[in-house]
């Protein structure tokens, strides 16, 4: 029988906090059939970890509509990637709209990514340049990464090799598995094999397997192809 919300003291939820899984997780669930955003956000992203995706899209909305910021950014996520719901970039670009001018940098990041993409709207590289810069000055490695990428291949701002491998670096050490990579990229290019394969190590560590794969078949047309090992 499960205890309401409202007949739990401070200590009690502390325990079920630091106990079992099970009992966390029936904590988390409780919050969020009580209507607590977080806790619906929260419960939603455990769906979502474990399946059924369209479980994790109802409760993604419930908290979206509540106002919960990072739920609506995740819900952008469902639609652009269709879990649990059919693909629809439209709404994804949206939801990631509304989470960025409330000022989310996740959805900033979303948002500048649809726009560089033209995805569910019109391509606009300025404008995801602009909204990059925001989610970066908030500390988001992933944007930081996107920033570099913008300087380095000249896209909407004179190119500046200097500006790339200071944001590539930034990133790095924020803990994004791209930004590690294309750090790597410019350190190997300035003769740092030994610093680049660190970071290589690092990339390797949090990338998925798609990129690892890319990032493997890459090096092996580089100048520097023993550095392939540092990604297996």
């Amino acid at each position: 029988m499960r205890v309401a919300l409202d007949d739990l003291t401070a200590d009690d939820i502390a325990a079920r906090l630091s106990g079992s899984p099970e009992a966390r997780a029936a904590l988390i669930r409780d919050g969020a059939e009580a209507g607590v955003p977080e806790a619906q956000a929260v419960w939603a992203q455990m769906l979502l970890d474990q399946g059924p995706a369209t479980e994790a899209f109802e409760w993604f909305a419930r908290a979206a509509r509540a106002g919960h910021l990072m739920a609506l950014n995740m819900l952008g996520r469902c639609y652009d990637l269709g879990w649990g719901v059919g693909v629809d970039k439209v709404r994804a670009a949206e939801c990631f709209r509304v989470a960025a001018e409330r000022g989310l940098d996740w959805g900033m990041y979303n948002y500048a990514t649809a726009l560089a993409l033209g995805e569910g709207l019109t391509e606009d590289k300025a404008a995801a340049l602009a909204w990059f810069e925001k989610a970066a000055a908030t500390g988001n490695a992933k944007a930081i990464n996107y920033v570099g990428s913008f300087h380095e291949d000249g896209w909407v701002v004179p190119q500046d090799m200097a500006k790339a491998a200071e944001c590539y670096a930034r990133a790095a050490e924020g803990g994004d598995f791209r930004g590690a990579f294309n750090h790597a990229r410019m350190l190997a290019g300035d003769g740092l094999l030994e610093t680049a394969a660190h970071w290589l190590t690092r990339c390797r560590e949090t990338a998925t397997p798609a990129f690892v794969q890319k990032a493997r078949d890459w090096l092996r047309r580089s100048p520097w192809p023993e550095l392939e090992t540092h990604l297996c």
